[in-house]
């Protein structure tokens, strides 16, 4: 079955806290000197404003190229020992919304198959990108998926601030897209062509959440509808 390697990037997450499920969000795969890691945003592992406080995390993983069907669900305790598994950032700003945690490979059955994006796959300032510029966002939108084959859906996004500029002084930049609950850890990536290897996309940043006005009057001004991502260079000091 022939498929875009993008697709096999990315894997939904549900929370739990104990035996109850609570959300269900996306995260995508980064790889760095042979080290595994999956990527989401940080609210979906602890976000103490709501109260959300999950222990586990599972994913799904595809275990054959050929019957994408077939997919083994992998469970990652959040804590060890009281202390938090995941790595997250912060910068002058504040904190940054997104996190990342190590797979241990050994743990992992032998035949799963993904695709990781990797520290040569990050497009990132000051390399250039023109505003409007169409990107994509693959994820789990109130965990809407293919429920047959496990693959996500991809939303249409563009770019709706300057590239490389911290958008009101935050580590992020805004798109311009639908984007529901469920796609917080989606990556956000925009066509590269020239790419070596099969996977022809370069990863710009990390969909977080949803960025609209406190002061919208919701019975007469349309939401916003644009999206804050925080830039994917922070990967590199996350995986370090």
């Amino acid at each position: 079955m022939s498929i875009d390697p993008l697709l096999l990037t990315t894997t939904r997450l549900l929370t739990y806290q104990g035996t109850q499920s609570l959300t269900s969000a996306t995260g995508f795969f980064f790889e760095r000197a042979g080290r595994l890691f999956v990527v989401t945003s940080g609210h979906v592992l602890r976000e103490d404003s709501s109260g959300h406080h999950p222990d586990r995390l599972e994913l799904t993983l595809h275990t054959s190229l050929e019957n994408l069907s077939q997919t083994v669900v992998q469970s990652i305790l959040l804590y060890d020992n009281g202390l938090a598994v995941w790595r997250a950032a912060q910068d002058a700003a504040g904190p940054v919304d997104v996190a990342v945690i190590e797979l241990d490979r050994r743990q992992l059955p032998s035949n799963i198959e993904l695709v990781a994006f990797g520290p040569d796959d990050l497009l990132v300032p000051p390399t250039p990108v023109e505003i409007g510029t169409p990107l994509l966002m693959p994820g789990f939108p109130l965990g809407f998926y293919d429920t047959v084959y496990h693959l996500p859906v991809v939303r249409q996004a563009t770019l709706a601030s300057a590239f490389g500029i911290r958008f009101q002084g935050q580590g992020y930049f805004l798109t311009d897209a639908r984007a529901h609950r469920g796609s917080s850890g989606s990556p956000v990536v925009v066509r590269w062509p020239e790419a070596q290897g099969p996977l022809k996309w370069r990863l710009l940043g990390i969909h977080s959440l949803r960025f609209d006005m406190a002061s919208r009057d919701e019975a007469v001004d349309e939401s916003l509808g644009l999206n804050c991502a925080w830039y994917a260079d922070v990967l590199g000091v996350l995986t370090q």
